[in-house]
């Protein structure tokens, strides 16, 4: 048997976490010895691991990466700390010498690059195979003995501000770079030219039967009960790139058409505080509902009339795949990589990003049953099965 490694952070609430159980899902394990490592042996969607997956021991030095410096202090590991605050000064400078906005992708690339020479080698395991999943990829290419070593592109670069001189020596040291979407890799080169010839694409691969069934576990009419509204959903991070600070802004306008809404938002993260802030700004507490993390989103996808993605940038979003696997009606916004996410009109609608507008295409949606027909109709019967995409893997081997 071919044996392949995939590295990775934790198995947290996450579009990219649930597209690796995606591809876990459809791995042939009569062929293929599956080990995987995870940095933390964390996260909600660990319970969810086929049982064919050999799940590594975690290594205490890699449990002190993308945790607060403090839990550092705590497990004394000094070496680590050295590296983790060594990576964020540099990164500071960096940032302040190119004038970066806050969300840019510097401090965690230097965090992992300043403390990979701390870092011990995974195993003396030799693999066909070793996979880096999720960026920064810096430890497969050292700390792991594979003939062949592929890293993974979940987002759309063209919206991240790099350390781009930085960045190209650790993603040239792989033999392979995997982006989810064509739009993607439009993005990627636009920083990377001279890694084009690198890059193969594998669509995030999505356990439909999995959803369909988990759709199904638990009733959610108390937390979204029927009351005349028309519901809309929204799950993802809380963070800058999904928008959903935007959300209550939009809604209002939405609601100025004569529509009755709810709009709920499921996730977790760093923007948590800031969007309750434009919740109570827009006066809309009564109409933009913060459900929070759940663990199993996809009952609450079912019974939702409306699934909105109002990002401002993506890769390929995982949450909006489930959506049509549930037969849903699905708007995004009209981000970079929207055209490569659907086919406008087919199985789901672009609206524009200013809220204004984005509130009317929202609106001209939900007011045209017929098309709102269409596109759950188009979304039942076009599965979205693509379990055949982890065969271009097999392929690199």
């Amino acid at each position: 048997m071919k044996k392949i490694l995939i590295f990775s952070h934790a198995l947290e609430l996450g579009g990219a976490e649930r597209a690796l159980l995606g591809l876990l899902n459809s791995l042939d394990y009569e062929k293929y010895e599956i080990d995987l490592f995870l940095m933390r042996h964390q996260g909600e969607l660990l319970r969810f691991l086929p049982k064919q997956v050999h799940l590594l021991p975690e290594i205490g030095a890699y449990t002190c990466l993308a945790v607060p410096i403090a839990d550092v202090i705590k497990k004394k590991r000094a070496d680590v700390l050295l590296g983790r605050i060594n990576g964020k000064r540099n990164a500071q400078k960096f940032i302040r010498q190119n004038s970066l906005p806050v969300d840019n992708g510097v401090e965690l690339e230097y965090s992992h690059k300043y403390t990979r020479k701390y870092m011990p080698k995974i195993n003396e395991k030799d693999y066909d195979l070793a996979i880096s999943f999720l960026t920064p990829h810096y430890f497969v290419t050292e700390k792991v003995n594979a003939s062949k070593k592929i890293a993974w592109i979940h987002t759309d670069y063209s919206n991240i501000e790099i350390d781009e001189e930085s960045e190209l020596k650790m993603w040239d040291a792989y033999d392979h770079i995997v982006s989810i979407s064509d739009a993607c890799t439009r993005g990627f080169c636009c920083k990377f030219p001279g890694l084009e010839d690198k890059i193969i694409r594998i669509d995030n691969i999505i356990p439909a039967e999995l959803i369909k069934e988990q759709a199904d576990a638990f009733d959610v009419s108390e937390e979204m009960p029927e009351d005349g509204s028309i519901r809309l959903l929204s799950v993802g991070r809380f963070c800058n790139a999904k928008n959903f600070d935007s959300v209550p802004d939009i809604c209002s306008r939405l609601m100025k058409t004569g529509l009755k809404i709810k709009w709920y938002l499921i996730g977790f993260g760093p923007d948590e505080t800031l969007i309750r802030e434009k919740i109570q700004e827009a006066n809309m507490e009564d109409h933009v509902i913060v459900l929070g993390k759940k663990i199993n989103p996809y009952p609450y996808m079912k019974a939702c009339d409306l699934y909105v993605q109002p990002s401002r940038y993506e890769g390929n979003c995982v949450s909006v795949h489930e959506a049509q696997v549930l037969g849903k009606s699905v708007v995004i916004t009209n981000y970079a990589t929207a055209k490569s996410q659907l086919k406008d009109g087919v199985d789901g609608m672009i609206v524009p990003m200013d809220h204004e507008e984005c509130a009317k295409g929202i609106a001209k949606i939900l007011n045209d049953s017929q098309k709102m027909k269409a596109l759950c109709e188009y979304c039942e019967k076009n599965n979205f099965v693509n379990n055949k995409e982890v065969e271009k893997l097999y392929a690199i081997l």
